[in-house]
């Protein structure tokens, strides 16, 4: 079958290390079902392991892609969720089982004609969503779900900046908090994304660092490094950061003093459970949101797509095509 695998790893030339070739299908096991994937979805996650951040080199070669929606081995439309854990040592939450694995960290992932993930892990696709749409969901989508109503608890009325715009866990957080109600601020570098997050419901859209019109009782943090002291300066005393990931660096100051005298929190999410993924579903189903897509290029073309994501130049997420449905 053909697949995307990362065979070397470059923090300079990450795409260096992805070939696109033919490797075995994978063979069926106890508990676990094989999937055709139709569609999947580019991630920063992807090429964090081919710059080598996060992914030892001896888990090498491996197939790479976090989401995927396809044809279960009876026929069944299914979503994959790609946190392969054991709820059960995460205490009823599989995101803290500290042996969990994004699918393509331990297990080959779905840029390939077919995967093989634990059964549990399948749920059926709704057909109100198309493939396209469903496989942006698992990663970006439900990580912006569980920052929001997990773990910030955002409510109508609440007042939510989203920094980053464009990028595909900022675009399903600025449209999932516009659905529940609140008051959306977005920031980006890119005039272009700026206007789309107006397009997509938020009050406001200013340029990265700029003052906002208000305080906000949230905000969603991607970025890092270089929005991190606009993120504390923008949250209200006794506000939230959720922070899921820090593309432009991990180590920005502190600034303890303000934390602790405006009794700021600051909390960590990764991933999302089965569970927060049905509820986006629901949500969905409910308010007729769907996923913003930039576009949609066939598996043997993944090389442009990456280079697109290299370049800043997507808004919302990129589809690969495995097969058409």
């Amino acid at each position: 079958m053909l697949a995307a695998t990362a065979v070397s790893q470059s923090a300079t030339d990450p795409l260096s290390g992805l070939v696109l070739g033919d490797v075995p299908k994978p063979e069926p096991r106890p508990g676990w079902s094989i999937v055709r994937v139709v569609s999947s979805s580019l991630n920063m996650h992807d090429l964090w392991t081919l710059r080598g951040v996060g992914h030892p080199p001896e888990r090498l070669p491996i197939i790479l892609g976090c989401d995927a929606a396809g044809y279960d081995e009876d026929g069944n439309e299914v979503i994959v969720h790609p946190v392969i854990a054991d709820p059960d040592a995460g205490r009823g939450d599989e995101t803290l089982d500290p042996n969990r694995a994004l699918l393509s960290e331990q297990h080959d992932g779905a840029f390939a004609e077919y995967l093989t993930v634990p059964t549990r892990n399948l749920i059926p696709k709704p057909s109100w969503l198309s493939f396209d749409e469903a496989a942006c969901l698992p990663v970006a989508w439900t990580t912006a779900y569980r920052m929001l109503f997990t773990q910030a608890q955002v409510r109508a009325g609440d007042r939510v900046l989203v920094q980053g715009a464009g990028g595909g866990v900022a675009s399903a957080a600025i449209k999932l908090a516009v659905a529940a109600g609140a008051v959306v601020y977005a920031t980006s570098r890119s005039a272009d994304k700026l206007a789309q997050a107006l397009s997509w419901g938020a009050r406001a859209a200013v340029p990265t660092g700029e003052r906002l019109p208000e305080r906000v009782d949230v905000v969603i943090e991607t970025v890092g490094e270089a929005t991190w002291t606009h993120s504390l300066k923008a949250l209200r005393p006794g506000g939230t950061i959720v922070i899921a990931g820090a593309t432009s660096g991990t180590n920005p100051p502190a600034d303890l003093g303000r934390i602790f005298y405006l009794q700021q929190r600051i909390l960590g999410s990764t991933g999302c459970t089965r569970s927060e993924l049905v509820a986006l579903l629901n949500l969905m189903d409910a308010t007729g949101l769907r996923p913003v897509i930039d576009r949609t290029l066939p598996l043997d073309e993944i090389h442009k797509g990456f280079q697109l994501m290299l370049d800043g130049r997507l808004t919302g997420k990129l589809v690969i095509k495995e097969i058409t449905s």
